[in-house]
């Protein structure tokens, strides 16, 4: 009778733990439905509708998928997201493990450098890209003054079609703190018995660092990739700013910074072409998870973890 009771006493304290923390947890599950779950339904539906806003949608099926294949402004804007992700992602992984790695010495002041970095990471939105506006500026931007100072004509970064998109990549690396904190924390769990014992073995530096250090961060890298690659395909409001400050067109020039989130904004809320915003919002869905879903695939090739490498060692 007693163990009965105890079983009972027990059976009501979990349903009272579970219903605490379903409570706790209620307002995120609320906002991932409203916020999340039921737009991105809603969307999946209004992709096959002609909706205007306006007026009730109209379903014309696969239509607003079609279209997309004979939209030369779709590829324009595939094409430029793509030049842009395979420049800055790469870039913006190298930067930042390659700060992370200076900043992981032990130099005078190291607290105050690793901060010094890392807070432009924090200073992103409108403000920080009309400051680099101005210093891309042709006629009193800071880089063509200072190449004028050497003798070189600088080019119209962000006026000329030909650089605006490398510009908005070297604008990008303003950020990159933010990869190289995630870089830093993961250097810093890095075994040091490893490193002595390659010294040991007589390896150099560039040794150490391409069988030791490189594959420790390969989890790091692998995490920092992912994310850089899904932010990189959602890129919108420094390209927005910078092409709406420098001229009238957005996405200008001649289209050269026409981002796919630029034209999906543009059928949207400019053209109010709602269902085919929806298609162009639920291909870009593809796009990312079919990327993750390789990168993911190709991680057992170049992934690798400490138990693994303390195996082969």
């Amino acid at each position: 009778m007693i163990n009965r009771l105890l079983d009972i006493s027990s059976w009501s304290l979990q349903k009272r733990e579970s219903a605490a923390a379903y409570t706790y947890i209620s307002p995120w599950i609320a906002g991932f439905f409203l916020f999340t779950l039921i737009p991105m339904a809603a969307s999946l539906y209004f992709s096959f509708t002609d909706y205007n806003i306006i007026e009730s949608p109209t379903w014309v099926g696969l239509k607003n998928y079609g279209d997309l294949l004979y939209d030369p402004r779709f590829w324009q804007s595939l094409k430029v997201t793509l030049s842009f992700a395979l420049m800055a992602l790469p870039a913006s992984l190298a930067f930042g493990l390659f700060l992370a790695i200076l900043l992981n010495q032990d130099i005078p002041l190291v607290k105050l450098w690793r901060t010094l970095y890392f807070l432009p990471s924090v200073l992103t939105g409108v403000a920080v890209v009309l400051l680099w506006v101005v210093i891309f500026n042709p006629q009193v931007g800071v880089i063509n003054n200072a190449l004028k100072l050497v003798g070189i004509k600088g080019p119209g970064w962000l006026h000329d079609p030909d650089w605006a998109l490398m510009s908005l990549v070297i604008m990008s690396l303003w950020g990159v703190g933010q990869t190289m904190i995630i870089y830093l924390a993961g250097l810093q769990s890095v075994p040091t018995d490893m490193y002595d014992a390659a010294k040991v073995d007589g390896a150099n530096m560039l040794r150490r660092f391409l069988n030791i250090t490189i594959p420790m961060m390969s989890p790091v890298i692998f995490f920092n990739l992912i994310m850089g690659l899904i932010a990189t395909f959602q890129y919108f409001t420094q390209a927005y700013i910078a092409s709406s400050s420098v001229g009238d067109e957005i996405g200008g020039p001649v289209r050269s910074t026409l981002f796919y989130n630029i034209y999906l904004y543009q059928s949207g809320f400019k053209f109010f072409e709602m269902g085919y915003a929806s298609a162009l919002a639920w291909v870009l869905f593809v796009i990312i998870l079919a990327l993750t879903i390789l990168v993911f695939k190709s991680s057992p090739m170049w992934v690798h973890y400490e138990g693994e490498l303390r195996g082969r060692t």
